[in-house]
């Protein structure tokens, strides 16, 4: 089905930042596990705040100009399909990474740390994608 240069960016978008959103609610599922296991031990909150400050680098060094990228790949799309929205090997990471994430997620209930550790895990990535899905915004990808 073929499909505009602005309307593949705009679900590009979408999904770029849905990401993010589910990202940042599971991460935060597991460190309230984590802090229900473990209310007096403080590594919750440091999960928080490292998970946090570990997606703002991440945004800046490498999401945005992988936003960035992937906006002047499609734009360079002779005939843009809906499916052409990130590029195949993308696509092969996200249905690896998507299984793996449920997987560590799932192995880490009961176990404290783990649960910390994979909540920080998700919520850098959410707001890596989140802060990053700035960049649609900047560079004019709603016109």
């Amino acid at each position: 089905m073929k499909i505009s240069h602005q309307r593949l960016i705009i679900i590009s978008a979408v999904i770029w930042c849905g990401g993010g959103i589910v990202l940042l609610i599971k991460g935060g599922a597991l460190i309230r596990q984590a802090h229900h296991l473990n209310s007096e031990l403080v590594w919750t909150t440091v999960a928080l705040i490292v998970g946090g400050l570990a997606g703002l680098i991440k945004s800046k060094f490498l999401f945005s100009k992988s936003c960035i990228r992937n906006i002047h790949r499609i734009t360079a799309i002779p005939d843009p399909r809906t499916w052409q929205c990130f590029q195949p090997g993308m696509l092969i990471f996200l249905a690896i990474v998507i299984p793996t994430g449920a997987w560590m997620s799932r192995a880490a209930v009961g176990h404290y740390m783990l649960l910390c550790a994979v909540g920080a895990l998700d919520i850098s990535i959410g707001v890596a994608l989140l802060v990053s899905g700035r960049v649609f915004w900047t560079l004019s990808a709603f016109r």
